[in-house]
C-alpha cells in the first residue's frame, strides 16, 4: 500500500491548506535603477497614451528615481496596469494550480520559501528575471497528478530535500559555457514536499542562437 493511500486526508490537506511563508514583506526590499527603469517606461507610455497628464508624469518620474523600496515604486503604476502586467511582481501567495494552468514569469520578488499546489494542473516558475530573497529558495511541493516546470539561469543548483517524496525529477539546468562545476556561490533551489503520480521539470531557457556567419 502506497503512503498516499494509507494516509489520504496528510495528502488531500495539503491542497486545501497551503503553507504561506512568514519572511518579510517584498515591498520593503530596496530597488535597484533597473526597477525604476522599468517603471518609467511604463510611466512614458501612459502619458504618450492620456492615462497620464505631463504634470502628472513629471511628478512621478520624480518619485520613481527617488523611491527607495519595490513597494514605493509598486504604487507608482498600480492604477495603470493589471496586476499580471506590473512592472514586478511582489505578492507572497502561493502558488496553486487546481486543474488548470498558473505561471509566475518576468521580474519578481522570490520568498524564501515558495508553496507550490497541483492537483491535476501545470506549475511554471520562471526565475531567470526574478529577484531572489535568498541564496537558497525551497519550493515547497504538494503535487498529485501534476506538472511543476522551473525555469531558472545556467548554473543553478536544483537540489532534493532528504524528506522530499519527489519521485520524478528531471534536472535539464545548464552550467554556464566553459564551467566544469556549480560557483560556490551558486544560487540552490531545493525541493520539498511530495510529488505524487506527477512530475518536476528543472530548465535553463534556450541560448540564443547565433547568426548565420557568425561563429
Amino acid at each position: 500500500m502506497s503512503e498516499f493511500q494509507s494516509q489520504p486526508s496528510r495528502w488531500i490537506s495539503a491542497f486545501l491548506t497551503p503553507r504561506v511563508s512568514d519572511a518579510p514583506d517584498p515591498g520593503e526590499l530596496r530597488a535597484s535603477d533597473r526597477d525604476r527603469e522599468r517603471v518609467i517606461a511604463v510611466l512614458a507610455e501612459a502619458a504618450a497614451d492620456g492615462r497620464l497628464s505631463l504634470d502628472e508624469h513629471e511628478e512621478r518620474v520624480d518619485q520613481a528615481w527617488a523611491a527607495r523600496t519595490l513597494g514605493e515604486l509598486a504604487r507608482l503604476t498600480v492604477d495603470l496596469l493589471p496586476p499580471e502586467s506590473q512592472p514586478f511582481r511582489m505578492d507572497n501567495r502561493p502558488v496553486t494550480a487546481l486543474f488548470r494552468s498558473e505561471s509566475r514569469t518576468g521580474r519578481w520578488v522570490v520568498p524564501a520559501e515558495v508553496p507550490v499546489t497541483s492537483l491535476g494542473g501545470k506549475v511554471t516558475m520562471d526565475l531567470c528575471e526574478a529577484l531572489l530573497r535568498s541564496r537558497r529558495v525551497v519550493v515547497q511541493l504538494a503535487v498529485l497528478a501534476g506538472t511543476v516546470t522551473l525555469i531558472v539561469p545556467e548554473g543553478v543548483r536544483i537540489v532534493t530535500a532528504p524528506s522530499a517524496r519527489v519521485g520524478s525529477v528531471k534536472n535539464e539546468v545548464r552550467l554556464p559555457p566553459g564551467a566544469t562545476d556549480y560557483a560556490q556561490d551558486a544560487p540552490v533551489i531545493e525541493l520539498a514536499g511530495f510529488v505524487f503520480a506527477g512530475k518536476v521539470v528543472a530548465r535553463s531557457p534556450k541560448r540564443p542562437r547565433k547568426g548565420f556567419f557568425r561563429r
